[in-house]
């Protein structure tokens, strides 16, 4: 029995693998790490120098630097942002693949593409209010002469990505059949 289940684990996993057309090795959406995800990287970065700074100063030093923890919390929230544009580019936002499961082959499809498309709304809608909050604010941050509406015009510009993104998957998922949609999200949720 249970050699009877391995063998058609390894035999779906060889015709997944033979059959992957839509999934090319070279693909954006397969790469664990792209020039997309550059600024993430870099702001983690950034923010692992700052805190350690801000731990040195304060527990070393006996002085803590003023401008670190308001630094850290907007860096946190840039990381965030540029974070969610990876888990985008990928697919690897967390969904109820449940559903997928229990469906019909017929309804795959159009639950797939149903759902891309309210991502992109939402995206794009996020977008609108993230420029609309940058222009209507003036302030900078405390701490440091940086206006805080940079922040948001980053978040702002993050969601775009999401957006263009999500539009990207969708049309993807628009060439591929039920089967292959089901097989995707089969391999995306065993693979991590």
């Amino acid at each position: 029995m249970l050699r009877k289940i391995i063998n058609r684990q390894l035999t779906e996993r060889l015709e997944r693998a033979s059959s992957s057309d839509n999934l090319r090795r070279n693909d954006i959406f397969e790469k664990d790490v792209h020039l997309i995800d550059a600024p993430g990287l870099i702001c983690f970065g950034v923010l692992m120098f700052v805190v350690f700074l801000q731990f040195f100063t304060r527990y070393a030093m006996n002085d803590s630097l003023g401008w670190t923890e308001e630094v850290a919390r907007f860096l946190l929230v840039i990381l965030a942002f540029s974070g969610s544009i990876t888990a985008v580019r990928k697919g690897s936002h967390i969904f109820l693949e449940f559903f997928y499961r229990y469906l019909s082959a017929r309804f795959v499809k159009a639950t797939a593409l149903t759902a891309e498309t309210l991502t992109i709304f939402f995206y794009s809608y996020m977008v609108y209010i993230g420029v609309q909050l940058a222009v209507i604010t003036r302030q900078n941050m405390v701490s440091i002469p940086v206006p805080k509406a940079t922040i948001y015009w980053i978040v702002a510009g993050s969601f775009l990505l999401m957006a263009f993104f999500s539009l990207w998957r969708m049309m993807r998922k628009a060439r591929m059949s039920s089967k292959d949609i089901l097989q995707e999200i089969e391999t995306q949720s065993t693979k991590e």
